[in-house]
């Protein structure tokens, strides 16, 4: 049987065969996935936020032994979070404040308070005593100062295809990247982030709503979407969250995207490097087993729920900006992996979960996704589509 024919011009932007971009999955979208999802058709992206400039590399090169495809590599451009002052504790303020005090312990940065929860979640979840390592900020480790830029110099130095700033705006890396071919994707949640990564020189925009998992924003995908494209034409915009078979590409397309960012859908899949026990909870986890909390990063990520989550909500104890809160919840979750109590890890996972039954390799679910939009838009076709079927 032919292939069917599903092309907008992302295709051409990027040199890909279907309108479908994998999500770049921290921890998750590895070479295996990312070459799985390229040679399929679509763009493999590395979910590289936490990686440090050498894992960088050998991940491009992972990558390059598996295909000769397109495929891009997705950091995080955070701006850094200010920390509460404490009574009782040495900070306060922004980060830099603390420049000058070399603590005994990387827990003196925390607040009191935080620090006094965390350790009472290990005593009602019965998890054992351990010492993790230095978290993440503070330049001695992933988000310090200097980090996205060594990242970058990396993604150039390898001339990766395509650069993704799963956060942040990445403007000041433009220049250089489009002078050294690379394609620039820029995630936002909002209208306002939109126009912002649009002006800053972004080839493509990815518009993602409410439903998506892992970090996400405050406006559904179906009311996002279109705003995003009426606002930044003729940039074009990609449509993600909720997107998980090939009603949800050719949604998108309808409301004007030019292709879906998938990440959920991939990341059951067998090429996925997750936790089976975490793909498993994603597949028997129904469209209200998803929640938003801060409690992993710092930032609203969308989550399959668990005991740990409704513990901290249910307490009401506030969380720290990003990265602290990522660096507090390191010792529980280091903890919990430790008890073996992964159903209390970070889980992202979006609302579609509810649609996941069964784990496919990653060509399966790209190919149904594509021959279910091409039947479904054969049927209502935007002017932008050209479609065929076999």
């Amino acid at each position: 049987m032919k292939r069917p024919v599903l092309r907008t011009n992302l295709c051409d932007i990027l040199g890909i065969e279907y309108p479908v971009v994998l999500a770049g999955m921290g921890g998750v979208s590895r070479h295996q996935l990312v070459a799985a999802v390229s040679n399929a058709g679509g763009l493999g992206i590395v979910g590289a936020a936490a990686m440090g400039p050498d894992d960088i590399r050998e991940e491009v090169r992972k990558i390059r032994d598996l295909t000769d495809k397109p495929f891009g590599v997705d950091i995080l451009l955070p701006t850094m979070g200010q920390m509460p002052a404490t009574p009782g504790t040495a900070i306060g303020g922004p980060m830099e404040a603390n420049e000058q005090r070399v603590p005994r312990n990387w827990r003196e940065l925390l607040p009191k308070p935080q620090r006094e929860f965390a350790a009472q979640l290990r005593q009602k979840f019965d998890l054992p005593d351990v010492e993790p390592e230095l978290p993440v900020g503070r330049g001695r480790g992933a988000f310090g100062p200097g980090f996205s830029r060594a990242q970058i110099d990396v993604i150039l130095e390898e001339k990766v295809p395509v650069f993704a700033s799963g956060l942040g705006n990445p403007a000041p890396y433009v220049e250089e990247l489009h002078a050294n071919g690379t394609k620039v994707i820029a995630l936002v949640g909002n209208v306002k982030n939109a126009k912002r990564v649009a002006e800053g020189g972004t080839d493509v925009v990815v518009a993602q709503g409410y439903e998506a998992g892992g970090h996400t924003g405050r406006v559904g995908t179906f009311a996002l979407v279109p705003q995003v494209v009426d606002a930044v034409a003729p940039t074009p915009v990609l449509a993600a969250g909720g997107v998980g078979d090939g009603r949800g590409l050719a949604a998108a397309l309808c409301l004007g995207a030019v292709g879906v960012w998938v990440g959920t859908a991939f990341l059951v899949s067998k090429e996925a490097y997750w936790d089976q026990v975490l793909k498993e909870r994603i597949l028997a986890a129904s469209e209200e087993d998803t929640r938003v909390t801060r409690i992993y990063s710092g930032k609203p990520m969308r989550n399959v729920t668990n005991p740990l989550i409704e513990a901290w909500e249910e307490a009401g104890v506030p969380t720290l900006p990003f990265p602290f809160q990522a660096a507090l919840i390191q010792e529980v979750a280091t903890a919990a992996q430790k008890a073996g109590r992964k159903e209390l890890l970070m889980n992202p996972a979006g609302q579609i979960s509810g649609m996941m039954k069964e784990m496919r390799h990653a060509r399966e679910v790209l190919e149904e996704m594509v021959g279910q939009a091409a039947e479904v838009l054969q049927k209502v076709l935007p002017s932008h589509v050209e479609v065929t079927l076999a």
